[in-house]
């Protein structure tokens, strides 16, 4: 008699039973699909895999899951470059990583993602290695920043967590195609986002807004950079697979962990996790899921996806919305234009 509802209902609690399930994986760690779950490590989640043959980018490995990221890549052999803003943090973490790995082939670059003068100049000096690029991980970001401009005049937490990779992944694009056909493995590019892209701004991104301080929330506009680090994985996704091209590009929840990116609100996060410690990842666990995507072979083709603690989950309707997407895609471009104009 009421076919509409009944369907309504079902449908409602097959999403809360999932979503309960979720929750249960998160805090027992209990494995998921993948066979690993929110207390794998990136050393697990890696374990037995050859990387010998590959190199990464990963932007931000000097502290944090990022350092994490680069040592167990090294580990598994990947010759791990690290994009850093602060040389001197990423020499360190390249001796600390050699200390404990004799074999890691590590390298550093300057990279200051919030300013595309530096993004440019690291691009080209990449280039310049003439090294192959088989798996970029556009890690680095920023956190709950009190309202600034970049000296691009873009605020400051889209210049650094979406401007800044998008504009990279454009310019080391062709590297990692003339990598794909050279050696005919499969490219991957992993960004990282936060289950923080579901508190944004009303229609998800203020497009129009972007650089105005009336309205600005620290909180949803760190929300709204990690959208459109979800939405810019889509659509290079569905771009690359237009084209017929060999890489993959999806995007992941690395976990609640205490790092440095929580500099500007750091006795909140610590009382956050007093309340909520089992919610709360330690940095191997953290780079779990970056590494699991970035590296293993059950991931072939796997495309345009969003991952959780090492298993495919379902991100906000907004990170779905295939328009909104194609809409971020042009107005990043035409940003990137402006601030390139004399």
């Amino acid at each position: 008699m009421h076919p509409i509802p009944l369907i309504s209902q079902s449908s409602s609690s097959f999403v809360v039973k999932k979503k309960m399930v979720g929750v249960f994986r998160l805090v027992s760690g209990y494995p998921g699909p993948s066979g690993f779950g929110s207390a794998s490590t990136a050393q697990e989640v890696t374990e037995g895999i050859d990387g010998t043959n590959l190199t990464a980018l990963v932007t931000g490995g000097a502290s944090g899951i990022g350092l994490e990221t680069s040592r167990v890549l090294a580990l598994r052999g990947v010759h791990v470059i690290i994009g850093a803003r602060n040389m001197k943090a990423a020499n360190e973490a390249k001796n600390k990583i050699v200390r404990e790995n004799t074999r890691a082939r590590i390298d550093v670059l300057e990279l200051d993602l919030s300013s595309t003068s530096s993004i440019r100049s690291f691009a080209d000096n990449f280039i310049a290695l003439h090294l192959p690029l088989n798996i970029l991980i556009n890690n680095a970001g920023i956190m709950f920043c009190p309202f600034q401009l970049s000296q691009d005049g873009i605020e400051v937490q889209f210049a650094t967590n979406h401007i800044g990779h998008f504009l990279l992944t454009n310019l080391l694009l062709d590297t990692m195609k003339n990598t794909v056909k050279a050696t005919g493995i499969q490219g991957r590019i992993v960004n990282l986002s936060s289950i923080a892209h579901h508190y944004c701004y009303n229609k998800g991104i203020r497009f129009h807004k972007i650089n105005h301080k009336q309205g600005y929330s620290e909180k949803r506009a760190y929300g709204q950079s990690k959208l459109a680090n979800i939405l810019h994985a889509n659509e290079l996704s569905r771009r690359l697979q237009e084209e017929g091209v060999n890489i993959t590009v999806n995007s992941v929840h690395p976990g609640l962990i205490m790092t440095p990116l929580f500099r500007h609100s750091a006795d909140l996060m610590k009382l956050l996790k007093f309340f909520s410690f089992f919610l709360w990842k330690n940095v191997p666990q953290g780079a779990a899921t970056t590494c699991y995507v970035a590296l293993h072979p059950r991931l072939n083709g796997v495309t345009g996806k969003y991952f959780a603690d090492c298993n495919e989950m379902r991100p906000s309707s907004y990170a779905r919305n295939e328009s909104l997407g194609r809409e971020l895609w042009e107005f990043s471009n035409k940003l990137i234009s402006s601030v390139s104009e004399p």
